[in-house]
């Protein structure tokens, strides 16, 4: 080998070490530089909505052709104008017939059971067309109260009307009696009791006398001994008989004057 070739090997190696260190330096520039970009990259912008797209205005309306205006009419056209025909008159209503016998009946107390010559009819308030024209007997009854009994007149045509008052004191009583006299003797009357009083008729006046109900201070019976006593309040007594067999005759008339003096009592 010559000095020459001797030389210039290692001169070559050296040379080719170079070449190597250059390329890597260069990769690793490369390779930075791109990775420096793709960090720095900036994000695609969003794209703007599209705008909404704006709806035409509507076409204003037509304007309506104005309409011609009727000629005046003429009086020659009014008095040729055929006339509207009137309406014919209604034609005249018969008036109803007259109606026929009517019973009406009510009362103070509602639900009387209410009874025509022995028949029940119904309770009240009542209207019935089924009683004949004429006279008849009227009872009725409600609980708690007196019955009532009277006599009714229907009438041909129109209502007859019957108010019943049960809580209305009646009396209406009266018997024949004795007056025995304190010392002898006696006298014969009637004793009548109504709603003004107790009253004793007599031909003996100085016997004769009425009082209120609610001034008698004794009013009582002795069915044993026949006898009905009478005693005015802080005033004078009677003591009446009759010439029955028993005292029935003076009982009813005792009961029929207590009952209105306590009815008469229990409205104050």
């Amino acid at each position: 080998m010559s000095v020459m070739d001797h030389d210039q090997q290692p001169r070559s190696g050296g040379i080719g070490k170079f070449l190597l260190i250059g390329a890597a330096a260069v990769a690793v520039l490369a390779v930075a530089y791109f990775g420096v970009t793709m960090m720095t990259k900036p994000e695609p912008k969003p794209e703007p909505a599209p705008a909404a797209r704006a709806e035409p205005a509507p076409a204003p309306p037509l304007a309506k052709p104005a309409e011609p205006e009727a000629p005046a009419e003429t009086p020659a056209a009014r008095r040729a104008r055929p006339r509207k025909e009137e309406p014919p008159p209604p034609e005249p209503v018969a008036p109803p017939p007259p109606a026929g016998p009517t019973l009406v009946v009510e009362s103070d107390v509602p639900g009387a059971a209410v009874f025509i010559d022995r028949k029940f009819i119904g309770v009240t308030p009542l209207r019935t067309t089924d009683i004949a024209v004429g006279a008849h007997q009227l009872n009725a009854s409600v609980t708690g109260e007196e019955g009532v009994a009277q006599t009714i007149e229907v009438a041909a045509t129109g209502e007859t009307a019957i108010a019943l008052k049960f809580r209305e004191v009646r009396l209406n009583a009266s018997v024949a009696v004795v007056h025995k006299h304190g010392i002898g003797g006696s006298c014969e009357g009637k004793l009548v009791g109504t709603v003004a009083g107790l009253r004793y008729d007599t031909s003996n006046k100085k016997d004769a006398f009425t009082i209120p109900l609610g001034s008698l201070e004794v009013f009582e019976i002795d069915y044993l001994k026949k006898e009905l006593k009478v005693k005015q309040r802080g005033g004078k007594t009677w003591n009446f008989t009759d010439k029955s067999e028993n005292a029935d005759k003076l009982f009813v008339f005792h009961r029929d004057v207590s009952k209105a003096r306590e009815k008469m009592a229990a409205q104050k």
